[in-house]
């Protein structure tokens, strides 16, 4: 069995691999990243009551990788790099043979997948860290579901700006319910739940317009979104809204095990 392990920021997600085939994930919070690694395999290795002597090598990735100078528990570990690892695991959760791979997590990454060669588009600080920083500075909560559980009590024109508030036409293309302004609308006494959505909503306008650019520049309409906070309903929906507009000629795909995608890129590269 071939081993995956994302040693990321806040979490670490490990995934496991036989004959191809995925066989288990999981994820455990991040203390330090040398404690996170090996707690997240032994738990791993409890879980799918599998012993030490199953694993055939450890492909480690992610920012906490550099923090791994030896083998963990004697297993032949190799560490792969982020980009490598996003690209690889965003082809194979969509199957297909060009894709943008937007990887979400503290901060977010872009990369382009073109038949088995990976490139580094670039990217943004804007990400998950973004959200619970702001929802921290602004309503005093930085527990993640509790955030997504108030933006879903949320009314967005309560804080963003919409050309339609500014315009009594559509500006060229910019139909009326298009945000003009995110947070740009506060004289309308906005609520918790209401700035708790205006944070959500910037952050994957941000996120879903950077990776509508990258396509063009790629001339790659399909855009796959990796990262625990792509599983978001209230996010993907940002996204699908964003498509709806027709700015762009883009198609955002939501795979299953999207939390998961750079541990499985990094097994797959080390296998």
């Amino acid at each position: 069995m071939i081993l995956g392990i994302d040693i990321g920021g806040s979490t670490t997600d490990i995934v496991g691999f036989k004959e191809d085939d995925l066989v288990g994930f999981l994820t455990v919070e991040a203390s330090d990243p040398l404690t996170s690694a090996t707690g997240a395999l032994g738990s791993f290795l409890n879980e799918q009551e599998i012993n030490l002597s199953d694993i055939k090598r450890v492909a480690i990735t992610g920012v906490g990788s550099s923090y791994v100078k030896k083998d963990l528990f004697g297993v032949e570990t190799v560490r792969i790099p982020e980009f490598e690892a996003i690209g690889a695991g965003g082809a194979y959760l969509t199957s297909h043979s060009r894709v943008i791979i937007v990887s979400i997590g503290t901060g977010t990454a872009i990369v382009y997948y073109d038949n088995g060669e990976i490139t580094h588009l670039g990217g943004t600080g804007v990400g998950g860290g973004t959200l619970v920083g702001l929802a921290k500075a602004i309503l005093n909560v930085d527990d993640y579901e509790e955030i997504v559980r108030m933006a879903s009590r949320g009314e967005l024109h309560r804080v963003d700006l919409s050309v339609g508030d500014i315009s009594l036409d559509d500006i060229g293309d910019l139909h009326q319910d298009i945000t003009a302004s995110n947070f740009g609308k506060l004289s309308q006494n906005p609520r918790p739940e209401d700035y708790a959505l205006g944070i959500i909503n910037m952050i994957y306008q941000t996120i879903g317009v950077m990776a509508a650019f990258a396509g063009q520049i790629k001339d790659c309409q399909d855009i796959v979104l990796t990262g625990k906070l792509a599983e978001m309903r209230t996010g993907q929906q940002v996204l699908k809204n964003l498509k709806q507009a027709k700015f762009f000629p883009i198609d955002f795909i939501f795979p299953e095990k999207a939390e998961y995608s750079t541990a499985i890129g990094a097994a797959i590269s080390g296998s």
